[in-house]
């Protein structure tokens, strides 16, 4: 396709797995690995907080244990925040992302930008709830390593630029 304004010829994708399959190697398990991480980020501080409620349902004589009704819809803006905020921030990974050294990409190469990232994670709890074992086959059954929530919204996530390079490397 060519693109008129500059005089560019546009890409489809971002990023070939044909012409550059350091991008996507080993991304489905650097995958998982980030969401265990990131899994263990948002429960930490919703434990604590589960922790304080029952220490302050004692001090309160019953009255505070109300407040565990807060945790679930607290667990929820909290996990939404921190996938908008990092996610959707201008590294589009987050922190247990970049600890496994993926990026996610709109499929043109575009960073995620917050309103997409949170629709990613909703997507994602809603395909893995309803297609749990369909959801990891698509991911295994195509070139660019792609959930079916990406394909949804038009993502891919892929090695970042350091991580390929190393790949790279050892080609």
């Amino acid at each position: 396709m060519f693109d008129t304004r500059n005089g560019e010829e546009e890409r489809p994708y971002a990023f070939d797995p044909l012409v550059e399959p350091e991008y996507f190697r080993g991304v489905l398990s650097r995958r998982f690995m980030a969401f265990l991480i990131d899994t263990v980020i948002i429960c930490v501080p919703v434990g604590m907080a589960a922790l304080l409620i029952f220490i302050f349902g004692f001090l309160t004589f019953g009255l505070g244990w109300f407040l565990f009704s807060l945790l679930g819809p607290g667990y929820v803006v909290w996990a939404l925040v921190y996938v908008g905020l990092t996610l959707g921030g201008p590294r589009s990974a987050t922190l247990g992302m970049r600890a496994m050294g993926i990026e996610m990409r709109v499929w043109h190469g575009a960073p995620m930008t917050p309103m997409l990232a949170v629709v990613s994670l909703v997507l994602f709890w809603v395909s893995i709830s309803v297609f749990t074992p369909f959801v990891t086959i698509i991911g295994l059954l195509n070139r660019r390593k792609r959930l079916a929530h990406d394909f949804i919204i038009g993502t891919v996530v892929t090695n970042n630029d350091e991580r390929a390079g190393e790949l790279r490397g050892y080609r």
